[in-house]
């Protein structure tokens, strides 16, 4: 089972995260302060999974964005680690070239903007567009689609009822 999954940058700031178990926020933010240390300091060599308390991360690093999962011991780590490979190509396909930048303003989608709505809405919209993304991908902390081809024509007739 999916514990958490994160996407921070270099510096540790945490652009998307989404718990499958209830933490209180004091200790979320320690959850992201351990995660971060301990992966943006693993030589590149080393494998992408490492153990975390009772549970394992799973991470990848994309230019200057690190995907963590945090998942069960006994639970596959390719499986995750393609998983998470499947997550930013869904998003690459829906932002082009997904980078840091569209998951803090997604300039892609500038005509939100122009057509009425404040910077704070659309922003807003956006977040709510990457976390629907990854609920069609991830439910309950389990894999529950892992087509690409599914999930892009389930998001497109999401964007049709729009």
């Amino acid at each position: 089972m999916i514990r958490f999954i994160l996407l921070q940058n270099r510096q540790g700031k945490t652009r998307l995260a989404k718990y499958y178990i209830p933490l209180e926020e004091s200790e979320k933010h320690k959850v992201e302060y351990e995660v971060h240390r301990l992966v943006v300091n693993r030589d590149p060599k080393f494998t992408n999974f490492v153990e975390f308390r009772t549970h394992k991360v799973i991470y990848r690093r994309y230019a200057g964005l690190f995907f963590s999962l945090c998942v069960d011991i006994t639970d596959n780590e390719l499986a995750y680690l393609e998983s998470i490979h499947l997550f930013v190509e869904i998003l690459d396909h829906f932002f082009s070239n997904v980078c840091e930048l569209d998951l803090v303003f997604n300039f892609h989608k500038l005509w939100l903007w122009f057509a009425g709505f404040s910077p704070d809405e659309y922003a807003v919209l956006y977040t709510v567009q990457v976390y629907l993304i990854l609920d069609e991908f991830i439910l309950a902390g389990e894999l529950q689609e892992t087509s690409k081809k599914a999930i892009i024509e389930r998001m497109g007739e999401l964007e049709k009822l729009d």
